[in-house]
């Protein structure tokens, strides 16, 4: 069988992406119901949230699902106390290394899974009993690394013993079928997700993503040591302005605190971030999950030639 469907719990070795602010329950929940890993996305919510979300989604599925923890949020320390107390099947991570959380996690019976962007990471955390490796490309929205996925993925399957999920650029059938042949168990996907009817992202968020094209994926913040893709708007401009004068950490930081937040709720497309990655340019429709999802599976498995649920 294979180790990703097998850790998981899931028909299909698909996981959604814990992107903050949009990976809500609903979302999540959505996922899981067709068969893939639904993601709650923690971001830099406060405990409590995460604590309804989760309870949200137990009241919307039965299937797996999981949290995303955002390690450099100031509510770290209570989203793993509540993950653990909730015993959440699954824990993905970003932003840092969970080293200090691995032992509370694992006591509450957590799948912990990083997001990695180098083979030296993904060995460390192989090392500190992460359960699987999510190896992202710096084709993805949001926060990202260097190494592009199709160079990245092959290197960190060679580099560990457990399961790896590919991510980055990834948006249909194709793609998952292409970093099965490199080696990945399974695949997760970010922003081919925002563009469902279940995710509660406003409608202009959703529409910039389908009307993008291939170059509108853009990369900020690598100044200051961290690079995050979104489409370009007014915003992005802004910050590169700032960049090219040689701006601060701190007067970035200042300049985007709050733009996910402003485009994710109200839809204001021209001064919000809007996280998005390259494979923006593949997505042309926003549809429901389940439909989605039977779509992905379908053209994958005309492209592997075989059922993507039976090994």
């Amino acid at each position: 069988m294979n180790r990703v469907r097998k850790l998981l719990g899931t028909k299909y070795p698909i996981v959604q992406g814990g992107m903050a602010w949009v990976a809500t329950a609903d979302l999540a929940a959505a996922v899981s119901n067709a068969g893939g890993l639904g993601i709650i996305g923690a971001g830099h919510a406060p405990g409590d949230w995460v604590l309804g979300q989760i309870r949200r989604m137990r009241e919307l599925t039965d299937k797996p699902f999981g949290v995303n923890v955002m390690l450099m949020s100031p509510a770290v320390q209570d989203v793993v106390a509540v993950v653990v107390a909730e015993r959440v099947p699954v824990v993905t991570t970003g932003a840092g290394s969970p080293g200090p959380y691995m032992e509370a996690l694992k006591s509450g019976g957590c799948k912990v899974i990083p997001v990695v962007a180098s083979v030296v990471l993904a060995r460390r955390l192989e090392r500190m009993g992460a359960d699987a490796i999510i190896a992202e490309g710096c084709e993805a929205g949001g926060h990202i690394g260097e190494v592009s996925t199709l160079a990245l993925v092959p290197q960190v399957v060679d580099a560990v013993a457990v399961p790896v999920i590919a991510a980055g650029g990834i948006a249909d059938g194709r793609g998952i079928a292409a970093v099965l042949m490199l080696g990945a168990e399974g695949v997760q996907l970010g922003t081919r997700f925002i563009c469902t009817t279940e995710c509660e992202a406003h409608i202009n968020y959703k529409e910039a993503i389908v009307g993008a094209g291939e170059r509108d994926a853009v990369v900020c913040g690598s100044s200051i040591g961290h690079p995050v893709r979104a489409l370009k708007n007014q915003l992005t401009r802004e910050i590169a302005a700032l960049e090219r004068q040689g701006a601060s950490d701190e007067e970035l930081q200042r300049l985007g605190a709050g733009r996910l937040r402003l485009a994710f709720e109200q839809g204001d497309v021209r001064n919000g971030s809007l996280m998005a990655g390259q494979s923006a340019g593949l997505i042309k429709d926003v549809r429901p999950t389940r439909d989605l999802m039977a779509a992905l599976v379908e053209q994958t498995e005309r492209c592997l030639g075989r059922p993507l649920w039976k090994d």
